[in-house]
């Protein structure tokens, strides 16, 4: 592989035309990493898995409590249909991926009690669930040193340096918190794609674990059992630790969605742009037909268009004031009747006051109108009796206390009537100003009128009126909307996209230079397997990083994977994760779990012989190439006639396996 020259940060910045503290901080802002650390092993190893609860039906009801081992290399479910073979995937599923997949409902209402125990990474783990009408109540996840102590306990024993990894309360506390920890303990990242531009869709453990349980022969999808946002491809360049594969997806989508949002902003600005222009043009042609309408009005008054333009122009501008002065009157009007009422409550108060203790007392308090509640008015009775009885207003109980300094009261309740009388003399005074205003105004008004009847025509002073309005309206439109300014492309915004899109093609290059001899060592080992599996026409395949994969057969035209019989398509999934292996363990990169779980391969149009090739070189290469696989049959002669006593799981007389 060749040798990359030069910090990831200095070849986008040269590419970007950018700094590298601009590289540094874009990929900051999105949280990127800016280095390619190697992965770590990725083995995914089972060991025991231990089910209990109370089976109900027809087939051996009763409690129950069995625990299924598993072998290095390949293990063989053997049962009758319908017999708990399934399940038993369904159950691992459930542990390692937080969730099952297809785990009928029934089977689940059985369970009280689920234990998985396996290897990952070279960590010793124990998946211990409680359950109860079909979901977990109660979820453990221990780490030990070893399967075998883990196998002995359900509880965190710290003396055995047995501890807990996560506890989960709820199935979907138990589904986040797993997923999590296998990405972690597995050293994988979540695959992040654009969707439409707009918006990011995060794939996580779940679209990993579907190369790990393979997807029925019916399924068209090479790895993985998701066809969407590209997922083939990304699992393939994980599995083949090509460099930063999971960063350059993760810029991509970045630069997706940003360029998309740029997009959206300077199209919208654009479209304002465009459409300011167009009202302006619409205002324009309406101001020069509004003028043209006006300089129509001016012969036909005998010469004096001048002149009545501008009587048109006086009449308008009084009418205008005589609005004004008007709304102030009114106005002035409402703040002298406010003074006016409130040197009335004032003189009142001071009468109150000389007359009644109680009055004095509750002077310094509140003088609701309604009651703070229920926003009811305050009956006068109510107001009549807390001066006769010294019953409050409000809440109707007896008003006690000495009456303190009655005279300072008087005085300051003869402070408030004089400041209040004052109040109402200056809003008077302003009110009478303003009637005489509006007098005036209003004579000045009927005067101009008079002498536009005199100077034209009733009839046409309406139209004058109105054309010159229309003028004026049209201007000050005019003069509020000014030209909008084109848009200017935001610096920030343009670095940030080079950047981006400078990082995806870097990181490109750096896949498609780490890949080369990668890809061309898995074609050759997907073909020799495939033949292995019983494929004897499998000339040659070629994959692409895109994960699809094209077939040539028997010297003709090659074809896609999803044009192979559901048999075939079985086959080639599984050489393609063998191939993976062997790959890695060629070229020291960590690749596929080097699990497999298998349903029943003998339902994907797999003849007897062929299932027995397929068991025989599977066998083989678990033992070759450090593979796991669980297998599912309901044909106890595959199982024996290629497999030893202790790699088969089997249930006797049509019973449950499990």
């Amino acid at each position: 592989m060749k040798e990359i020259e030069g910090s990831l940060e200095a070849r986008i910045a040269a590419r970007a035309s950018a700094s590298e503290d601009n590289v540094r901080d874009v990929f900051a802002t999105y949280g990127l990493p800016l280095v390619s650390t190697p992965a770590r092993p990725r083995a995914l190893r089972l060991h025991r898995l231990r089910v209990a609860g109370k089976r109900t039906g027809a087939v051996a009801p009763g409690p129950f409590d069995s625990t299924v081992p598993f072998t290095d290399g390949v293990t063989a479910l053997v049962a009758s249909n319908f017999r708990g073979k399934t399940s038993v995937l369904e159950l691992v599923t459930w542990c390692l991926r937080g969730t099952p997949r297809e785990l009928q409902g029934g089977v689940r209402r059985w369970l009280s009690a689920l234990d998985l125990d396996v290897v990952v990474a070279g960590q010793p783990l124990g998946f211990r669930l409680d359950l109860a009408d079909g979901e977990i109540v109660s979820a453990l996840v221990l780490a030990g040193p070893d399967v075998a102590q883990l196998a002995r306990t359900r509880v965190p024993v710290p003396a055995r340096s047995i501890v807990a990894l996560l506890r989960a309360a709820s199935p979907a506390s138990f589904t986040e918190q797993v997923q999590a920890l296998m990405l972690d303990r597995l050293d994988l990242q979540p695959l992040v794609s654009s969707v439409q531009g707009n918006s990011t869709q995060t794939h996580g453990w779940a679209a990993y674990y579907g190369a790990i349980y393979l997807p029925a022969g019916g399924d068209k999808v090479l790895l993985g059992d998701q066809a969407m946002a590209g997922l083939p491809g990304r699992l393939l360049q994980v599995f083949l630790d090509l460099p930063a594969t999971a960063a350059l997806a993760r810029v991509k989508t970045a630069w997706d969605v940003r360029a998309t949002e740029s997009y959206t902003r300077v199209a919208t600005a654009e479209a304002f742009t465009e459409a300011r222009r167009g009202e302006r043009e619409r205002v324009e042609a309406d101001l020069t037909q509004a003028r043209t309408r006006l300089a129509a009005l001016g012969p036909a008054a005998g010469g004096n268009e001048e002149s009545l333009t501008e009587l048109a122009e006086q009449a308008v501008a009084l009418a205008r004031a005589v609005a004004d002065a008007q709304e102030l009157w009114e106005e002035l009007m409402h703040v002298y009747r406010r003074a006016r009422a409130a040197r009335q409550r004032d003189l009142k108060l001071l009468n109150d006051v000389r007359e009644s203790a109680i009055a004095r007392r509750l002077f310094h308090g509140l003088d609701p109108t309604t009651c703070p509640r229920c926003d009811q008015d305050i009956e006068e009775d109510r107001r009549q009796r807390e001066r006769s009885s010294h019953a409050c207003a409000v809440c109707d109980r007896p008003v006690e206390g000495d009456d303190e300094a009655p005279q300072q009261v008087i005085a300051e309740t003869e402070d408030q009537l004089g400041a209040s009388a004052e109040a109402e003399r200056a809003a008077k005074d302003a009110l009478e100003r303003a009637e005489a205003e509006l007098a005036r105004l209003t004579a000045h008004l009927a005067a101009a009128q008079e002498r536009l009847r005199r100077a034209q025509p009733a009839a046409q002073l309406p139209a004058l009126v109105a054309a010159r309005e229309s003028v004026l309206r049209y201007e000050g439109a005019l003069s509020v909307l000014p030209e909008a300014a084109a848009a200017v492309a935001d610096p920030v915004e343009t670095m940030t996209l080079n950047v981006l899109k400078s990082a995806a093609k870097v990181l490109e290059e750096d896949s498609r230079e780490g890949g080369t001899a990668l890809f061309a060592a898995l074609n050759e080992q997907i073909a020799e397997l495939g033949r292995r599996f019983g494929i004897v026409s499998l000339e040659s395949v070629e994959i692409d990083r895109a994960g699809r994969l094209r077939i040539t057969k028997d010297g003709s035209a090659r074809d896609w994977f999803s044009k192979q019989s559901a048999g075939e398509r079985l086959r080639l999934r599984i050489a393609v994760v063998v191939a993976l292996l062997r790959v890695g363990a060629a070229h020291g990169v960590s690749t596929h779990p080097g699990l497999l779980l298998i349903d029943s391969p003998k339902a994907e149009e797999v003849q007897d012989l062929d299932a027995h090739t397929l068991l025989r070189e599977l066998a083989e290469l678990a033992r070759e190439n450090r593979l796991q696989v669980v297998i599912t049959t309901a044909d106890p002669e595959l199982a024996h006639d290629v497999l030893s006593g202790e790699s088969i799981i089997e249930a006797k007389d049509g019973s449950p396996l499990w």
